[in-house]
């Protein structure tokens, strides 16, 4: 039997904005990624991820999707997708697109169409649309807080609250609806049907929330691994089965697979990847590593090791669109915040060159890990 491609991939990520602009309105597009496929070719690699390239309003560089069948404007459009897709599988390559399930713009059809109804309305419980505390419930349902700052609730103007754990312009869809599952069951199959071979899937582990709506006593902190297993909005057991009917949907097509954004503890991230859910899974553990041979070939053999209790393989990548690249990281010293340093500094700690030999070395390492790998763009020209 011929192992599935996606075992020992390398996989190159696209930020469609910032990649290669076709058209000279100072904007990448889809254009721009076809003029560049044969350069991807050449550079062997499996195959290319795609950040969301949905019609948005991009308040959040796309993640607020408010047409998951429909491409956005400044992009392209969906004939230049399916293009781009046709091309890319004549030159050998896979194609990844990005989804996202936690939440949609706050100009999606489905979200106008519940602000626009009455309260009780069956429309209002595709999302987390809820009253307030307090007597005249002026009070948010809960002390959440949103992954960007701030409350994770904004009231609407007849007085209830919509949840939305990232920007305010991106409302979270409620996954115990029916609705909401078919709909991305039937999303699932328009991307495979046009030809997609796999997807990298958005705030993987953030779908369930504990429906009674207890207050968390903490903030939101999505970009670092979660600790609490009982947390109201992270790593909720049940999302898993919300994984399984996408399994379910991808096994009637042939070797297509995802890949989960899942910033988890290392002893619950083998559950994302049983053989019912997702074929891979980012080793956040490793990216997070200080650049100390101790700690890395401890986090490598920790993510060997899980994996292999599951019958998976590990999925590695050191750079991507919502952290800071590693060459900038290494040239930093040890224990230094890099998550906030791009906004904060202070700057004057910066070895670039140094950070720039460390990146050459740290690529080569994880180029040579057995499993799958990740490659950001321009990772390849050490970019800082």
């Amino acid at each position: 039997m011929t192992e599935s491609w996606w075992r020992n991939s390398v996989i190159y990520q696209v930020y469609v904005r910032s990649f290669a602009d076709a058209n000279g309105d100072g904007t990448g597009d889809i254009n721009g990624i076809r003029s560049k496929l044969p350069y991807l070719a050449d550079l062997g690699v499996t195959g290319l991820w795609v950040n969301p390239w949905y019609a948005s309003p991009l308040h959040d560089g796309g993640y607020d999707v408010a047409d998951y069948r429909d491409i956005e404007p400044s992009y392209g459009t969906l004939d230049d997708a399916k293009a781009m897709i046709v091309e890319a599988h004549e030159l050998g390559l896979k194609v990844l697109v990005d989804l996202v399930p936690n939440h949609t713009s706050s100009e999606h059809e489905w979200f106008q169409e519940a602000i626009a109804a009455p309260i009780g309305d069956p429309s209002r419980a595709r999302y987390h649309i809820r009253p307030g505390k307090g007597v005249d419930g002026s009070e948010p349902p809960t002390d959440w807080v949103g992954v960007f700052g701030g409350p994770a609730w904004e009231r609407l103007p007849d007085g209830e609250w919509y949840l939305h754990l990232f920007d305010v312009s991106q409302p979270d869809l409620d996954w115990t609806n029916v609705e909401v599952q078919e709909e991305f069951k039937d999303i699932f199959r328009y991307w495979c049907d046009i030809g997609a071979d796999g997807f990298r899937v958005d705030v993987a582990h953030g779908l369930a929330k504990d429906m009674s709506f207890p207050d968390s006593g903490e903030a939101a902190e999505l970009l670092s691994n979660a600790k609490t297993l009982d947390h109201p909005y992270w790593d909720r057991d049940e999302v898993h089965q919300y994984i399984r009917q996408w399994r379910s949907v991808l096994d009637e097509y042939e070797d297509r697979m995802m890949v989960a954004e899942a910033w988890v503890a290392p002893d619950r991230s083998p559950l994302y990847v049983r053989p019912d859910e997702y074929h891979q899974s980012f080793a956040f553990d490793f990216l997070e590593s200080e650049w100390d041979i101790t700690e890395m070939r401890r986090r490598v053999g920790d993510v060997l090791a899980a994996t292999a209790t599951v019958g998976a393989v590990p999925t590695w990548t050191l750079s991507n669109h919502d952290v800071v690249r590693h060459p900038t990281r290494y040239g930093l010293p040890p224990g230094t915040p890099w998550r906030t340093w791009l906004l904060d500094g202070p700057h004057d700690l910066l070895d670039a060159e140094l950070g720039h030999r460390r990146a050459r070395a740290a690529i080569l390492f994880m180029l040579a890990l057995p499993g799958a790998v990740y490659l950001y763009q321009g990772e390849e020209l050490g970019l800082p």
